[in-house]
């Protein structure tokens, strides 16, 4: 990833903040982009970050944490708060709600995302105490029924919690193309709050028939595994960044990547995961500027046809 690796050097050496400071004492000089979330009419910032693999350390490990303490740092300072994780993510939880902890005012910049992924309403309620303690917060933003795990019985169970004050907003996630259909389904039926889903340059399933029954719903859209778990730099390795570029304000193939995904209408917000402060001040950047229309979207994907 030639491209992506000369421009992080040169953004880490000139935007990372120091793992001592935290995101109080930064600024947001322009406003990330935001899309409304349609149950509300909330703003939600375009960029996010995931936490699955990426988050998975000890507490404890200060080599560990120190740079993910910077990934969230950036995020905030470049005007992002979602941060996406879930209790079958190891350690991510308790790490997330560690670094929210340095600062009393971290928490209420941030917007929390976590999942259940269990069978049953005890174990579920279980869950989510524990997603409680970890992540330090009473009251979580949402919650989501992780890949299709008892989806119905826990969207009742996530409606009660909604109703009682306990979260804001409910949810249903998959990373994979063969559960689009049963997606397509249920948010017809169901219409949650927030669906979470797989949508790439190099895999455009959902664009289908999913992302429009989104539309069409009122549900809100957050975008998984927007560069394929890394296989779209290995398409374009050796590959110099396309003049295309520069028409919709992108310095790197990770920003065209993920202005391809969030000009997608239907599209919230994207939640690349990473461990890596540089990465974090890539990925940011892309939601800034102009983004793509449906013209340059194809223009976009032809590249990797």
């Amino acid at each position: 990833m030639p491209d992506r690796r000369r421009f992080l050097q040169t953004a880490a050496a000139t935007a990372l903040i120091g793992p001592a400071r935290t995101a109080s004492a930064l600024s947001v000089l322009t406003p990330m982009l935001a899309r409304p979330i349609p149950a509300s009419g909330e703003m939600l910032p375009v960029i996010g970050l995931g936490t699955a693999d990426t988050f998975n350390v000890s507490p404890a490990d200060k080599t560990a944490m120190a740079p993910l303490a910077q990934v969230l740092d950036t995020l905030l300072q470049k005007g992002g708060k979602l941060i996406d994780t879930a209790p079958s993510y190891g350690q991510a939880e308790a790490v997330t709600g560690a670094l929210l902890a340095r600062e009393g005012a971290l928490r209420a910049r941030t917007f929390l995302a976590t999942k259940i992924s269990t069978q049953g309403h005890e174990s579920a309620l279980r869950q989510v105490r524990q997603s409680q303690q970890a992540l330090g917060s009473d009251k979580l933003d949402l919650i989501q029924v992780h890949n299709l795990i008892d989806t119905v019985n826990q969207l009742a169970l996530l409606r009660d919690l909604k109703r009682q004050g306990v979260i804001r907003y409910v949810g249903i996630t998959h990373y994979t193309e063969y559960a689009h259909d049963e997606l397509t389904a249920l948010v017809e039926r169901e219409k949650p709050d927030f669906l979470q889903v797989n949508l790439s340059v190099g895999d455009r399933n959902a664009e289908k028939r999913l992302l429009p029954a989104c539309q069409a719903n009122g549900v809100a859209v957050l975008i998984n595994r927007p560069f394929q778990d890394g296989a779209l730099f290995r398409r374009i390795k050796g590959m110099k960044l396309p003049e295309l570029a520069a028409e919709i304000d992108c310095t790197s193939w990770a920003q065209v990547f993920l202005k391809f995904v969030i000009g997608h209408p239907a599209v919230t917000a994207v939640i690349p995961a990473t461990s890596k402060p540089a990465n974090m001040v890539d990925n940011a950047q892309a939601g800034f500027g102009r983004l793509p229309d449906a013209a340059m979207r194809e223009r976009i994907a032809a590249l990797l046809a």
